[in-house]
């Protein structure tokens, strides 16, 4: 039985891991970290805000916090290492590259989103980018008023897989936001557009757009327990790996 740290236990992210890790047989939480003194589903006996007790309490720690409580994990588990599960998305150069220097002593899965339909979809949509050269490409993401950063994590890094099928550099093609005299849409543009309203979940449009034809794919999530138990499939993977930094990709199996 893989024992499960919880970070940041107060989001709704880690309200639907506390409920999806109930009906769990291969895991179950140990231990959940948060500032404050009462957590929604949680006993208190299982609360803590000492990262000591935090740490020694868990096999793997599962984190879909803010970006700056993320840091804090991985400072302190740069001297402690622990097996991590990282969902938190809007992460800058300077973040992801704290990521890496951890992972040197440490197992971390970092993924923008933990479902196996998205996974799936960047595969395809990486296929589609290289077949489809002289098609134009548009990304659209569409989520709850709540959420914070945009475009969303999952939009960046389907654009991120598009554009390295097609040999471009991301940040040279990537286009946020579309307003009055703009011109004509240059060639290797790839926009990422992002929507919010209501309680959307999550929706993933990754369209290819020609002179007389266009495909769209799509991934549409009704539930937060789609990525809660995909971040507990990867915890309990997670666990018995060495030190290094992981995908989505790497837990489910899928080959390149």
């Amino acid at each position: 039985m893989v024992k499960i740290g919880l970070y940041g236990a107060s989001g709704k992210m880690a309200q639907s891991i506390i409920s999806c890790l109930k009906d769990e047989k291969d895991a179950t939480l140990s231990v959940a970290f948060s500032q404050k003194n009462e957590v929604e589903n949680l006993s208190s006996e299982l609360l803590t805000n000492d990262f000591a007790k935090f740490f020694e309490a868990c096999d793997v720690i599962i984190d879909f916090s803010q970006k700056e409580a993320t840091v804090a994990l991985l400072n302190y588990a740069r001297t402690n290492p622990k097996p991590l599960v990282i969902g938190t998305t809007g992460l800058n150069d300077d973040e992801k590259n704290l990521l890496h220097l951890a992972s040197g002593t440490m197992p971390i899965l970092y993924a923008t989103n933990m479902s196996l339909g998205v996974a799936v979809l960047n595969k395809i949509a990486r296929i589609a980018s290289k077949v489809l050269r002289e098609f134009d490409i548009e990304i659209v993401e569409q989520h709850h008023r709540h959420k914070k950063d945009a475009p969303s994590g999952t939009a960046m890094t389907l654009a991120g897989c598009v554009a390295e099928a097609r040999d471009l550099n991301l940040k040279d093609v990537l286009v946020t936001g579309r307003a009055g005299m703009v011109g004509a849409r240059g060639k290797d543009e790839i926009a990422v557009m992002a929507l919010r309203g209501g309680d959307v979940v999550g929706r993933h449009t990754v369209g290819f757009y020609n002179d007389g034809e266009f495909i769209e794919l799509n991934h549409t999530a009704t539930s937060r327990a789609t990525f809660s138990k995909g971040a507990i499939k990867a915890a309990i993977w997670l666990k018995d790996q060495s030190s290094g930094l992981y995908s989505i990709d790497d837990s489910l199996g899928l080959d390149d």
